[in-house]
């Protein structure tokens, strides 16, 4: 069973084994680069499978700032780690199908949920569709492996 929780930085240990398969880093990040991120705007979350952390996402609540699309109430999520070992059993999707509502009980009040994805990550696209993500038929062109699908999906 998949569940999602937020995660403790001081109990990090929970999620250092978790990494994606190098070809996967430039879309996704690693671990380390997640958990360094700043504690006053990006807050991490585990991926659980019966209890054990398979992966985890950011989820930055000042996206606004650094993605004109979004408005001050929006998410955005970013970073998706699947453990390489993990993939390809539907986890992902199990994740992403219950992110609407554990977002609406973590973040009362926040309207829309916001994602880039790269356009050479059609396994990502596909997963985040099914989801509930919506596109937006624009492009981001900041991403650091190249053009990306912006895509968002509303909390209300």
């Amino acid at each position: 069973m998949i569940s999602l929780h937020p995660l403790n930085r001081r109990k990090a240990d929970a999620v250092l084994h978790i990494a994606v398969r190098p070809d996967q880093e430039k879309f996704s990040g690693t671990v380390a680069a997640a958990l360094a991120e700043p504690e006053t705007t990006v807050d991490l979350h585990e991926i659980r499978e019966d209890g054990h952390a398979v992966g985890l996402f950011k989820i930055d609540h000042a996206y606004h700032l650094t993605h004109d699309f979004a408005a001050p109430k929006d998410l955005g999520l970013r970073g998706m780690i699947l453990d390489r070992n993990r993939q390809g059993r539907g986890l992902g999707s199990a994740a992403m199908a219950v992110l609407k509502t554990y977002l609406s009980s973590r973040y009362p009040g926040r309207a829309r949920v916001w994602l880039t994805v790269n356009m050479a990550n059609p396994t990502a696209i596909a997963v985040y569709r099914k989801a509930g993500f919506t596109e937006t038929g624009e492009i981001w062109l900041h991403g650091n492996a190249g053009p990306q699908m912006i895509m968002f999906m509303s909390l209300e």
